[in-house]
């Protein structure tokens, strides 16, 4: 028996379903990309209202992305380490520092671009 993958625009639709599914995941039930989420959305504005070059506007607006991205993948590390098993472990541990230090350096990044836009 042979499985049906989908393809073709069908694909897409899916892919397009699962990745809404999880952004709604992380608005609702997650503080800190719900945070990035917002600012995402007060500084996104700015960033196209500013008189700011048009390669100082990108780099702006995907240092937003950038971090909503690292956190994105962070929650997913956490999610799969929790599915795992709840018992403590060094390599679960090392995992979700590693996942958490990735947000901070996007984090820092970002600063750095705005600020350095903005202020020097």
């Amino acid at each position: 028996m042979t499985l049906e993958k989908n393809t073709g625009i069908k694909r897409v639709l899916f892919a397009a379903r699962y990745s809404y599914a999880g952004l709604k995941h992380c608005i609702l039930k997650e503080a800190a990309f719900r945070q990035e989420f917002i600012l995402a959305l007060i500084l996104l504005p700015l960033a196209v209202w500013l008189d700011v070059s048009k390669i100082e506007r990108i780099l702006m607006i995907v240092s937003l992305f950038l971090v909503m991205i690292v956190e994105l993948l962070n929650t997913a590390i956490e999610a799969a380490i929790d599915r795992i098993g709840t018992e403590r472990h060094e390599l679960s541990g090392l995992a979700k520092d590693v996942g958490s230090a990735a947000v901070l350096l996007s984090l820092l990044t970002c600063g750095i671009i705005w600020a350095g836009i903005l202020f020097f």
